[in-house]
């Protein structure tokens, strides 16, 4: 039987997974219970808050008025009608234009090469290093990106294959406030909200060397 998170079947339903990332009950709510949702909001976290990022799924749900995402719908979606869509005002992104394009793409990969369930990509993956390989393969995931999202997988919705956490770098570590892969609540959040903001400093002052 097809599953996605752990203890969950894509027939019937089970409790879903409790996150943290919009800091929206629904919006985390749909995160919580969808694939889908999780890699877009992923997909979307980038040059926003992550807050705004993680309520864009629920946002996009709501304006194609639906409680869930599709890949297959999103993917034959009309561009224009899909990128206006993420423009409305309160506008999911930054720059909604080309996530929407983005979302198209990361759904139509989906749709090509895991018959449009998103669950499918980790699913069945051999080790880390495979599951890594797997979320660099899709549209709009880099190194980093696929990292933090599998360490978001292992810590959170307990998808561990051997060595999840090596794959994962430093994003894996046991304890660590580096990504989103680490925020459970207001606490984890303002922590994960300092070594961000810790990390860019000392960027910035490697440059002024």
């Amino acid at each position: 039987m097809l599953r996605d998170w752990p203890g969950r079947t894509l027939d019937h339903g089970s409790m879903p997974v409790s996150l943290h990332l919009a800091q929206q009950p629904d919006a985390d709510e749909l995160l919580g219970r969808s694939p889908l949702a999780a890699l877009v909001g992923m997909l979307l976290d980038q040059q926003v808050p992550m807050e705004w990022a993680f309520t864009g799924p629920l946002t996009i749900a709501q304006r194609l008025g639906t409680d869930d995402l599709d890949a297959r719908r999103i993917a034959g979606y009309d561009p224009d009608a899909f990128a206006a869509l993420l423009s409305e005002k309160p506008a999911v992104h930054r720059y909604p234009g080309s996530m929407a394009k983005r979302i198209q793409q990361l759904c139509q990969y989906l749709v090509e090469h895991y018959d449009g369930a998103a669950a499918a990509v980790w699913q069945d993956a051999a080790d880390g290093m495979d599951l890594l390989a797997r979320l660099k393969a899709l549209p709009g995931f880099g190194a980093q990106k696929s990292q933090i999202f599998l360490a978001l997988l292992g810590k959170q919705f307990g998808v561990r294959p051997p060595g999840w956490r090596e794959a994962a770098g430093p994003y894996g570590e046991d304890g660590s406030h580096r990504s989103v892969a680490d925020i459970t609540g207001p606490e984890s959040l303002g922590q994960v909200r300092a070594y961000k903001q810790q990390a860019k400093q000392e960027a910035k002052a490697k440059k002024t060397k």
